[in-house]
């Protein structure tokens, strides 16, 4: 039986010097969109095998000009995709949020597409607090200071992230007192390391499983090499 939430991956087409452009800076521009597109396509297949209602992609980008476009589009083919609406990168989670709810009427549990480790378990879990929980809040650190999950009951309350300044070492917690101080309760998610740097790369691999597509990347199958 499906758990009544809907799993909302918010993902930039994986287009070379569009995607991951801080990882871009260290590895360039290819490998950067390429292991963009395994950490969307992992991310995706664990979406995909977790046991909620609904499943929803909001995205932005050219997913044509996207590398692993085809595969990409295929996998996109068992969710829901929308288009990406908003300013700046706050208002358009926020939004993608609003419109979730809106054609789900579900709590919804949000994602990103820097999380290739994360698994169908640990996103059921996560909706089972969110569903079981009502109307309690989830929230995932990831190690840098940032957030890798957010789940709400509605809309609203996802509103309190707007003031909140994103990729900061203190969005994690800036996230949380704002969830706290506008009267949720907070269930904290396990920690993940998310994608960003270099350095990131082969942490995250590791706690991949072990046929994925971001660990059996061909610029960290050469990079180990």
């Amino acid at each position: 039986m499906s758990i009544g939430v809907a799993v909302l991956v918010v993902a930039k087409a994986p287009v070379p010097g569009f995607a991951k452009t801080r990882l871009a800076r260290e590895i360039g521009n290819a490998a950067a969109a390429d292991l963009a597109a395994a950490s969307l396509l992992d991310t995706l297949d664990a979406v995909t095998s977790t046991e909620v209602a609904h499943r929803v992609v909001a995205l932005t980008g050219d997913l044509a000009r996207a590398t692993r476009s085809r595969e990409i589009t295929a996998a996109l083919k068992g969710v829901t995709v929308l288009e990406q609406r908003g300013g700046s990168f706050a208002e358009r989670l926020v939004n993608a949020h609003a419109d979730t709810f809106t054609m789900t009427k579900s709590p919804v549990l949000q994602i990103g597409m820097d999380t290739p480790q994360v698994t169908a378990h640990l996103l059921g879990d996560a909706a089972a607090l969110l569903a079981d929980e009502a109307p309690t809040c989830v929230l995932g650190p990831a190690e840098d200071g940032g957030w890798w999950a957010l789940g709400v009951p509605d809309p609203g309350v996802a509103e309190v992230i707007l003031p909140v300044p994103t990729s900061s070492s203190e969005t994690g917690r800036q996230t949380y007192e704002a969830l706290i101080a506008a009267g949720a309760s907070v269930r904290l998610l396990p920690t993940l390391r998310d994608v960003d740097h270099a350095a990131d790369l082969g942490p995250v691999a590791a706690q991949c499983a072990l046929g994925s597509r971001f660990r059996t990347c061909e610029y960290l199958l050469t990079f180990r090499g």
